[in-house]
């Protein structure tokens, strides 16, 4: 066999021929002028986000001082609001760990079981312990803001360090985690209760709720993105402290709110709070507190669970009015429709793809449709400036059920997302309208209570709902027609309470 001549290209040690120099030259100058040309318009990028974000920046800046707020101080509230929520947003990302949907949905199932006992259980506190504690604080609001920003970062360090494994995560982890949840539920609570003493004459409460939620949306959209990059460059302990500063910076803005905010009429005055009840109301501050003759001379117990349940709907409807509480039963029909509608959706389009695309993109378009609705409910409250809070709350039921109606009639991946936006925006509005009428119509010295008993209330029925949602067996828009029929019971009794108040006033 001939012996094969070595080819002097294949040997590195061989000197090559050089090649043309002048398309060596070319090559250069044209590799130059396109990375110049991709630097100038990185920069170009760079410079035009900057000014826009400072545009912007400054727009928002003056739609939250406008109309008063910043001269009664309730644009430094609604500051301290959105950075409470942007810390939350780092300690979110960073335990954001668990996967319902990656494993199979018998194992889902249960691990959203799993997930709702956890969401309820920061409630067990709030209803009975947090309200009545805030109650009692009525003139140190400002301090116990600033103690729900302390704790936050006291346990975000723990978690840090927990989650570095520097400690027994095991035994510091999940406690710190579950004291984060009660201190952000009582930061919200103490912030809704307070609010009120801030409000300008120029402003209704749904349009400084509107506000609120609109600074508070904005931050969770700029730090949780923000978060992610930090996970993913340094880990999940450095986001984490990232959120421990922010809450230090919390802490110090929450004590230097406007006095007001301790006092019991606050800078607004009684006044303000006086346009917003019906005419021979009562103002909030002039609610007598029944005392000791009057709780001896009280009736007898009814007899029987039936008397004793009808006894105790009583007391609740008079502590907090007609009109309050039937906006609450109204709320917890919307926030229930919302929570079934996350996690039917969840595994139904898991289960039943639509137009070949994956289930993961599916899921995540609805809930983005939601979260569209979201923050198209909370620019509405501000935008519905003047109308009767018991009116919006009554159309967001009546939007609901008839979306949930639509689904069912009309169902397909367009409709889906058309009823995930309603559903956005009634779960949003339909909270900031009732939020208005608790701060209208509750006694300042009972609000914080009635606060942390209507969140508890919203979250059990969201997770009714949730847990009915992961139950149902998905198929197409069965549980749409489902859910429009359960929402016609809320709606029903919506529309007598709302016909029941009229009645009142025009008796008056």
């Amino acid at each position: 066999m001939d012996a094969v001549a070595p080819d002097p290209s294949a040997d590195p040690f061989v000197k090559r021929a050089p090649e043309d120099a002048g398309e060596v030259d070319e090559a250069r100058a044209k590799a130059a002028e396109h990375a110049l040309g991709a630097a100038r318009a990185a920069g170009t990028a760079a410079r035009e986000t900057a000014a826009l974000t400072r545009v912007g920046w400054q727009a928002t800046r003056r739609f939250i001082r406008s109309a008063g707020a910043g001269e009664t101080g309730l644009a430094k509230l609604i500051d301290v609001t959105a950075l409470g929520s942007a810390g939350d947003a780092f300690v979110t990302v960073s335990l954001a760990g668990t996967l319902f949907f990656s494993v199979p949905t018998g194992e889902a199932r249960g691990r959203v079981f799993v997930y709702l006992l956890v969401t309820m259980a920061p409630f067990a506190l709030l209803a009975p312990v947090v309200g009545p504690l805030l109650d009692r604080l009525g003139h140190g609001r400002r301090f116990a803001l600033a103690g729900t920003f302390g704790l936050r970062a006291l346990l975000a360090l723990v978690m840090a360090a927990a989650v570095s494994g520097t400690t027994d995560d095991g035994r510091r982890l999940y406690p710190a985690a579950f004291g984060v949840l009660v201190c952000i539920k009582a930061f919200g609570v103490a912030r809704s209760a307070a609010m009120p003493r801030l409000l300008p004459a120029e402003l209704d409460l749904v349009s400084a709720n509107s506000r609120v939620s609109l600074a508070s949306l904005a931050a969770l959209s700029t730090a949780g993105p923000l978060g992610a990059g930090v996970v993913t460059l340094f880990g999940p302990e450095w986001s984490l402290r990232v959120a421990f500063l922010i809450f230090v910076v919390g802490v110090v803005l929450s004590v230097r709110l406007p006095k007001a905010l301790d006092d019991e009429r606050g800078a607004g005055g009684r006044a303000v709070l006086a346009e917003h009840l019906h005419e021979g109301d009562a103002a909030p501050d002039e609610v007598e507190v029944p005392d000791a003759a009057d709780t001896v001379a009280a009736p007898p117990r009814a007899a029987g669970w039936a008397g004793r349940l009808r006894e105790s709907r009583a007391r609740r409807v008079q502590a907090v009015g007609p009109a309050v509480f039937d906006a609450l039963r109204a709320n917890a029909g919307i926030r229930a429709f919302a929570g079934f509608l996350l996690l039917h959706l969840a595994f139904l389009l898991r289960a039943h793809p639509m137009h070949g695309l994956p289930a993961t993109a599916l899921i995540a378009a609805a809930a983005a449709a939601a979260g569209v609705g979201s923050a198209a409910g909370a620019s509405l409250g501000s935008a519905l400036r003047g109308r009767p809070a018991e009116v919006t709350v009554l159309a967001c039921l009546v939007a609901s059920a008839a979306a949930a109606a639509l689904g069912f009639v009309l169902f397909g991946l367009i409709t889906i997302l058309v009823v995930a936006v309603v559903a956005g925006v009634s779960q949003t509005l339909g909270k900031l309208a009732l939020d208005a009428m608790i701060q209208r119509d509750v006694a300042p010295h009972v609000r914080a209570s009635a606060f942390a008993r209507s969140e508890t209330l919203l979250q059990l029925s969201w997770v009714a709902g949730a847990g009915a949602g992961t139950l149902l067996r998905p198929h197409e828009g069965l549980g749409f027609g489902l859910a429009a029929l359960a929402l016609l019971v809320p709606t029903a009794m919506a529309l007598r309470g709302a016909l029941r108040g009229r009645a009142r006033r025009r008796h008056r």
